[in-house]
């Protein structure tokens, strides 16, 4: 079994997105089984907090199922759990090397690093385009499914 675990800053835009799409991709391969997917923050700032309404509206829009959701925070023992914990943007990538004391078997990955990428998914936080973010996590999360194989 795979065990992915998405992560961003507050867990209510981009990593619940991610889960989504790849628990979509997943059940679209008739590969449900096969994985165990989940997501979480590496900051507290909305710890508790809903699906953000803008990714919840893409979803629908893009007709991508999903869950009730609220946002939690990653812990270190995310790290024994999870085969491959997958980060939206650089900023993650050095929280988790915090809260993980470093990243000893090489799980941390950036989301885009999958397509060859070494930008970050874009935040809607900050601009508001979650068509954008949505491009990017569903060109990351296609990638990984492939790479996975």
């Amino acid at each position: 079994m795979h065990k992915i675990l998405f992560v961003c800053h507050g867990n209510i835009c981009r990593s619940p997105m991610a889960e989504m799409v790849m628990k979509h991709l997943v059940r679209e391969a008739g590969r449900e089984s096969d994985f165990f997917i989940d997501s979480s923050a590496a900051q507290t700032d909305a710890i508790g907090c809903g699906m953000h309404r803008g990714t919840r509206n893409k979803l629908i829009r893009e007709q991508i199922p999903f869950t009730e959701h609220y946002a939690r925070l990653t812990t270190a023992a995310d790290y024994a759990q999870f085969d491959l914990i997958i980060c939206m943007d650089e900023e993650n990538v050095e929280d988790l090397n915090y809260i993980f004391s470093g990243d000893g078997e090489g799980k941390v990955h950036k989301l885009l690093s999958y397509c060859g990428l070494k930008r970050d998914v874009a935040d809607p936080w900050y601009t508001g385009n979650f068509d954008e973010t949505f491009r990017d996590v569903m060109q990351g999360c296609t990638a990984l499914l492939k790479a996975i194989g």
